[in-house]
């Protein structure tokens, strides 16, 4: 009573408990509650879990129990069947353009998951362009978790090639008119793909029939048609 002093023929609390139901794991439940007895009910509550066919799925007997402080109780079951129908949340790295010859980032996928374990798997797919160094890489990404809900995303990595041959040529010099003249070739080097070379000469007439220069240009174009 509001003295403090138990009433032997005080009644137990009057406990409601909820419904049985199924639901998601991990979902917040609605309490027990309960009222009456000879002090302010405290409501308690035991659970046995019997395990299902993955860790997401299991069913839990709840026993609710509402004491007040003269030892009154009552306690009532409750019948939870969880279930796991959600799939993890999954992180791709974002998309990328990178220079063909720059290393390739390929970081990894993340996930999480409320009620289970999971795995992340990979696939990739490398589409040519219309050079060597030109391509696009489709990595696609798939998070599943224990009970076998899945999601996946994709990573576009698009490799292209911008950057020109490094083009070494000969150098310049003064010949006797007399003397056979030096054309030495050109080279050229790529970070990504073949090189053709291609010179063009002109001939700028001097002040006599032997005086003259000849003026050669080359020109190396990768197969991405920088040059």
């Amino acid at each position: 009573d509001e003295d403090g002093v138990c009433d032997p023929f005080e009644l137990p609390p009057v406990l409601t408990v909820p419904a049985d139901t199924l639901a998601e794991c991990g979902s917040d439940l609605p309490p027990a509650t309960a009222l009456g007895g000879c002090s302010e009910p405290v409501v308690t509550f035991e659970d046995q879990i019997i395990p299902g066919n993955c860790e997401g799925n299991y069913t839990v007997l709840r026993l609710w129990t509402a004491s007040d402080n003269c030892g009154n109780s009552t306690s009532r079951s409750q019948t939870i069947i969880f279930q796991d129908t959600t799939a993890p949340e999954l992180t791709v790295p974002g998309d990328l353009v990178v220079e063909c010859s720059d290393d390739i980032p390929m970081d990894d996928a993340t996930a999480t998951d409320v009620c289970s374990s999971f795995e992340i798997s990979e696939t990739s797919v490398t589409t040519p362009g219309n050079a060597a160094g030109n391509y696009t890489i489709v990595r696609t990404f798939t998070a599943t978790d224990d009970c076998g809900n899945s999601t996946s995303a994709t990573q576009t990595i698009t490799v292209q090639d911008t950057t020109a041959p490094e083009l070494t040529i000969p150098a310049d010099y003064t010949s006797e008119c007399s003397d056979d003249l030096i054309l030495d070739d050109a080279t050229a080097s790529d970070n990504c793909g073949e090189v053709t070379i291609e010179v063009s000469s002109e001939t700028i007439a001097g002040d006599a029939a032997g005086n003259y220069t000849v003026v050669r240009t080359f020109t190396a174009t990768d197969d991405a048609g920088n040059s």
